[in-house]
């Protein structure tokens, strides 16, 4: 059966007005917050949070024999980042930009 995609595709159920349709949708504009946060939906802990009984295990490890400390960002990159060296040391190509 072949389709006619010209024809108008309005039926006797989309003639609901505008006015209905708004009453169907809450107004998302309105005042009233949900159970949920709404800036903190996932319930992520928030920025100033008491940290101070967890204990982090990071190791630290020196920059290796192919990487560089930046001298304007001071983050460790590899060497093939190296734009150009100064008599201090060297700035990256990011920073060079």
């Amino acid at each position: 059966m072949a389709t006619d995609y010209d024809a108008p595709r309005k039926t006797d159920d989309d003639s609901e007005s505008i006015e209905a349709l708004k009453e169907r949708v809450p107004d998302k504009l309105s005042g009233t917050v949900g159970d949920e946060d709404a800036d903190n939906p996932s319930g992520f802990e928030l920025p100033g949070a008491d940290l101070s009984d967890l204990e982090l295990d990071v190791v630290v490890l020196p920059p290796q024999e192919d990487e560089f400390t930046c001298i304007e960002c001071f983050l460790v990159k590899h060497r093939t980042q190296i734009d150009h060296e100064t008599s201090v040391g060297a700035i990256c190509v990011e920073c060079a930009a």
